[in-house]
């Protein structure tokens, strides 16, 4: 590994930002604009989680409250913004500020420096190791880096996925979707209206109105109401074969078995805080809360900062969206240049995420 004292130069930087999604593309795009070099790493591509939604996806954000750095953010129709849209816009915010991110660069080492500063080690995707000598450390790297597992048997076979795909693939196929919230029923509609048998498993009474998009709930309630959709509520899946999955009522009961060519388990994602482990950061509770300091985003380590929906862990209820992060940029700007912290945001009194 490459010490401290052997670090060249041009690997050298007053901040490193770990995470290229909006959040850690707008903090780059904010400290170049106030003379603060920068490294910046991504292990994927810039907005990686954004690019594995399905094709089309919108997002429940309204347009002006997830654009970044100032830049407005339009579309063609005037509405919500596309998955493809979005990844455009963030292309386009790279190449406007001439941003430098190493993608495919992840960060697997971070140890802090007699004298102060931080020496982060990387490997790329030829397995090439790189050092790099900062003073300050941002993690950005946001709070959905990996699904939640059920850990049953067959999770893991070919038909089963984390992820809802094009909604081609599910064509006239008999399609299981595990999950009672917004990302399992924009993908039940979706799959319902390409022409796929859906069907629902679900662990609560009942869809909860509040975990819903408003204009989401009313399709799915008459969907099942009217049995073009079989919902299956009070259930949690405890084995996933080739040909079926085998449901258990959570109060009890004779377990059923459903046939099934596609298995969706949409129950969620969590953070990835091994890095915050690493730097030493406090974390807190079973979501992993790091602890931050609101007015500067610095951590309980001196000169490592958070930024983003990282901050609150991995959510069990989400409340840190792109919409309200945009301000921890701001923050930490003027923690790094000694300036008066920004004044608290007016909270939006119903954020759209």
């Amino acid at each position: 590994m490459e010490t401290y004292s052997q670090a060249k130069p041009e690997d050298s930087a007053e901040v490193a930002i770990v995470g290229a999604g909006p959040i850690g593309l707008e903090l780059a795009v904010g400290l170049k604009r106030a003379g603060i070099s920068y490294v910046q790493f991504d292990g994927r591509q810039i907005g990686h989680t954004i690019s594995w939604f399905a094709p089309e996806t919108r997002f429940f954000s309204s347009n002006e409250r997830i654009a970044i750095a100032g830049v407005p953010l339009n579309t063609p129709d005037q509405t919500k913004c596309t998955r493809e849209q979005y990844l455009a816009y963030l292309r386009g915010i790279v190449q406007l500020f001439n941003l430098k991110v190493k993608t495919y660069e992840s960060v697997i080492g971070i140890e802090r420096q007699e004298g102060g500063g931080f020496h982060v080690t990387t490997e790329g995707s030829s397995w090439r190791r790189q050092g790099y000598r900062v003073n300050k450390i941002v993690l950005a790297t946001g709070g959905t880096a990996k699904p939640r597992r059920l850990n049953v048997p067959g999770e893991d076979l070919s038909h089963v996925s984390h992820y809802f795909k094009d909604p081609h693939t599910y064509f006239r196929k008999w399609v299981l979707i595990v999950g009672g919230r917004n990302s399992a029923v924009e993908a039940l509609l979706r799959c319902h209206h390409a022409g796929a048998h859906v069907m629902l498993s679900y662990r609560r009474d009942k869809l909860d109105a509040a975990s819903i998009k408003y204009w989401l709930m009313p399709e799915i309630t008459g969907l099942i109401e009217s049995k073009k959709v079989r919902a299956w509520f009070n259930t949690v899946p405890t084995e996933i074969t080739p040909s079926h999955v085998t449901l258990e009522h959570v109060d009890g009961g004779r377990p059923q078995e459903v046939a099934a060519d596609f298995v969706l388990l949409l129950v969620g994602y969590e953070a990835d805080m091994a890095l915050a482990k690493m730097a030493g950061v406090q974390l807190i509770g079973p979501q992993q809360v790091p602890v931050f300091n609101e007015k500067t985003m610095e951590t309980n380590v001196p000169g490592v900062y958070v930024a983003g929906t990282v901050v609150g862990g991995t959510q069990e209820k989400y409340r840190v969206f792109i919409e309200n992060c945009h301000v921890h940029v701001d923050r930490i700007v003027a923690a790094l240049t000694g300036e008066q912290a920004p004044p608290e945001p007016v909270a939006f009194a119903r954020p759209e995420s």
